[in-house]
C-alpha cells in the first residue's frame, strides 16, 4: 500500500506564513505539521511508501525536510513528486494531484490518502485496520457538532453499517453535523475510477467531491477520527492548534 500526503497547495489565507514556506511545514508543537500527521499514521501496517506530492514553489522545502524526518525505525521510503504548478491559478487541485500521481508513479494497488495539514492528536493506526477488514473504500469522518460550522465542509449520512448514504459538499441545509476530513483509503478496484472521474471532467479540487461521485456508484465506508481533529484553515486555527500541541510535547 502507498501512503499519499497531499501538499501542493498555496495556503493563501495563511500569508504572509505561506508565502515561502509550504502549510504542512508550518511548526506546530514545536515540529512541522506534517511530522504529526505521519507520526500518527507511520503505525500502519502495509505502508510500503510515502509519497509527497507538492508543486514546483515548495519541491525543494519537502526534499530538504524528507532528509531529515526520523522515521523512528519505519521501513518505508519518501519520494517527494512535483506536480509542476506554481500558483494558485495553475495548481491541480488535490484530486488532480491524486490521478498525477497515480499515472506518474504506475499505481495499481491499494492507495491511502491524507492532507498534510489534517491534524490529529490520536492514533491512527485502527483505520488502517478498518481499511484491511473492508476492502472498500473508507472515509475518515468527524462529528464536529455545530451545524453552523458543517456548512464549511460536507455534511454525511451512514447508515448501520457506516456506510454513507448522503454526501453534500458545503451543504446550506445539513442533514447531520458528521463530516468527511481529508483521510482517504482507495483500494486497488478503485483506482480505475479516479481516472474516470477525472477523465469526464468533474471538478479535480476538493478531495470530498470524489467521494461524492463514488459513493452513489458502491459502498463508501466510513471511519470515526478519535480524539480532536484540526482544520488549519487560517492563523486562529493554527493558533490554536499549537497551542494544544505544545501543552502535549
Amino acid at each position: 500500500m502507498q501512503l499519499l500526503i497531499l501538499a501542493a497547495g498555496y495556503a493563501t489565507r495563511l500569508y504572509p506564513l505561506t508565502q515561502n514556506q509550504p502549510k504542512p511545514l508550518l511548526p506546530v508543537g514545536g515540529k512541522p505539521m506534517i511530522n504529526h500527521v505521519l507520526d500518527h499514521l507511520s503505525g500502519i501496517e502495509g505502508i510500503e511508501r510515502v509519497l509527497v506530492v507538492t508543486n514546483n514553489k515548495f519541491i525543494k522545502h519537502f526534499e530538504d525536510w524528507s532528509a531529515s524526518y526520523d522515521k523512528k525505525g519505519a521501513t518505508y521510503d519518501f519520494k517527494i513528486i512535483n506536480d509542476g504548478s506554481t500558483s494558485d491559478e495553475d495548481k491541480l487541485g488535490a484530486i488532480g494531484d491524486i490521478n498525477l500521481v497515480i499515472e506518474r508513479e504506475k499505481i495499481e494497488g491499494d492507495l491511502m490518502v491524507v492532507a498534510g495539514d489534517n491534524l490529529f492528536d490520536q492514533s491512527l493506526v485502527d483505520f488502517g485496520r478498518a481499511c484491511a477488514a473492508q476492502k472498500a473504500p473508507v472515509l475518515g469522518v468527524y462529528d464536529v457538532k455545530d451545524w453552523e460550522l458543517v456548512k464549511k465542509y460536507n455534511s454525511i449520512s451512514v447508515d448501520d453499517k457506516g456506510v454513507i448514504t448522503h454526501f453534500e459538499e458545503k451543504s446550506p441545509n445539513p442533514k447531520s453535523t458528521l463530516t468527511g476530513i481529508a483521510l482517504y483509503y482507495y483500494p486497488s478496484t478503485v483506482i480505475p475510477l479516479i481516472k474516470q472521474y477525472i477523465l469526464e471532467g468533474n471538478n479535480p479540487d476538493q478531495p470530498g467531491r470524489l467521494v461524492q461521485w463514488l459513493y452513489l456508484r458502491l459502498p463508501f465506508y466510513t471511519w470515526k477520527v478519535p480524539g480532536q481533529w484540526f482544520d488549519i484553515g487560517g492563523k486562529e486555527s493554527l493558533a490554536e492548534a499549537d497551542s494544544i500541541f505544545s501543552r502535549k510535547a
